[in-house]
């Protein structure tokens, strides 16, 4: 990770972190490399989520992108795999997105995609990073150079098109509930699944600017799993702040994450004849019992660190067609990043097709018992578990317990001052005495 840079954006508390100042010059800085790195269009597109700074930072980006005289369309709330489509279609230099994701109101974040509608590579923002600290105390501007910022009001549409259009068949007869987070899903997810024909029925689609992702969305499972059984839905899903996310629900309130969502459509898509080199790009968080599962249908995993960029390099560098992370993020196809809305069509359009139901089409996937601890460190010490000699051999000593029926996953948050700890095995209080025990060496060391 850079400076600035997370696995996914840059990340933080909206005016403490993510100042107005700071979006106005990492704004133009972006713009610049962008510019740099493309013959498109000199224009770039500007995206949020619904959270209360999501405006200020807007503006202040659009401010830093026109003082480099490139032009800024600004599309307001809009999901964040749509800012990847739309610089495709309209031959964008980039574009940006602003959004902390799955996190509370207070945070907010910046994304930043390539001419291909791509999240930037390690490299170009690596860039970005030298250049905002080569300029930190100003930033040579140019009367000549102002680009104009207009607003698009069909751009929105055009995303919705081409999410109907990858939808070869009708919904009809299916009762689905959608919880969008009170996030940028409420502007579009309603509208598209009515238009296929099913029954929907919404929740969390009134946004304040404070209850996104608030007891809501795929980070916060329990109205929707409840709300799905009281309403006797055949399924529903949940999305996260910027629905790039997607998580599912079954008749029965059980809750389907994206490594059952992952195994459904690569089996799916096996028997269709279109799993490229019959192969599913997964993250090491993705639980050991994906591996075996579809290890059985002749399927194999290319395992990625975690992020859905890293997930998305690997698809395209070997054409895979299928990607994801435990936590929802799913590509598939020829798209470049996460789609919540777009997997929740391709997963109803399996349930359609194939007439069972989600749970019965999640029985294929077994998932072994997993722990997941987090330990909140300063952002010296996130390191620590992997430099603290007595904490590496604690890790390892547990290893040698588990040997083949498990596995231990300890890494630094990529977006939060986190440690986060996990372990899975067969014996559930095995698993969890584990996770205690590193937990507790780690906290003793802080």
């Amino acid at each position: 990770m850079g400076k600035l840079f997370g696995t996914d954006g840059i990340r933080g508390i909206a005016n403490v972190k993510l100042t107005g100042e700071f979006a106005y010059l990492i704004g133009k800085c972006g713009a610049h490399i962008l510019s740099n790195n493309s013959t498109n269009n000199k224009k770039i597109i500007v995206g949020m989520d619904t959270r209360i700074s999501s405006p200020m930072l807007e503006n202040s980006i659009c401010s830093g992108i026109a003082s480099c005289g490139i032009d800024v369309i600004k599309v307001s709330y809009i999901p964040t795999p749509a800012i990847g489509y739309l610089i495709t279609k309209y031959n964008l230099i980039g574009g940006v997105m602003i959004s902390a994701s799955h996190n509370p109101y207070e945070y907010n974040g910046i994304k930043f995609f390539d001419h291909n509608g791509v999240k930037l590579s390690d490299e170009l923002e690596e860039k970005i990073e030298d250049l905002y600290f080569e300029n930190i105390n100003g930033f040579e501007s140019k009367n000549s150079q102002i680009g104009k910022i207009e607003y698009s009001e069909h751009m929105i549409d055009d995303y919705r098109k081409f999410l109907l259009n990858s939808l070869d068949t009708s919904l009809n007869g299916l009762k689905i509930a959608i919880d969008c987070a009170n996030g940028a899903a409420y502007m579009i997810a309603e509208k598209v699944f009515k238009d296929t024909g099913a029954e929907v029925l919404i929740i969390n689609n009134n946004p304040n600017g404070t209850n996104i992702n608030n007891n809501c969305g795929s980070t916060s499972m329990k109205e929707i799993c409840n709300f799905v059984v009281e309403n006797n839905c055949d399924f529903g899903f949940a999305y996260d702040g910027d629905a790039d996310r997607c998580l599912a629900v079954d008749h029965e309130g059980n809750i389907i994450n994206g490594d059952f969502i992952m195994g459904i459509i690569s089996i799916y898509f096996k028997e269709k004849g279109i799993l490229n080199k019959n192969t599913v790009v997964a993250t090491v968080m993705s639980n050991i019992g994906l591996h075996k599962s579809l290890n059985k249908y002749g399927i194999d995993i290319s395992e990625v660190c975690v992020g859905d960029k890293y997930v998305f390099q690997n698809m395209n560098e070997n054409n895979y067609v299928v990607g994801g992370e435990q936590s929802g993020h799913i590509i598939l196809l020829d798209n470049k990043t996460g789609d919540g809305i777009l997997t929740s069509l391709i997963l109803s359009k399996i349930v359609k097709e194939k007439g069972k139901t989600l749970k019965d089409l999640a029985s294929c996937i077994e998932e072994f018992p997993q722990v997941l601890l987090n330990v909140n460190v300063s952002e010296g010490k996130k390191n620590i578990y992997k430099e603290d000699k007595e904490i590496v051999e604690l890790i390892e000593k547990c290893e040698n317990e588990l040997l083949d029926n498990g596995r231990i996953l300890v890494r630094e948050s990529g977006t939060e001052d986190l440690i986060r700890i996990m372990v899975e095995g067969k014996d559930k209080n095995i698993i969890e005495n584990i996770a205690n025990e590193i937990s507790n060496a780690i906290k003793n060391k802080l």
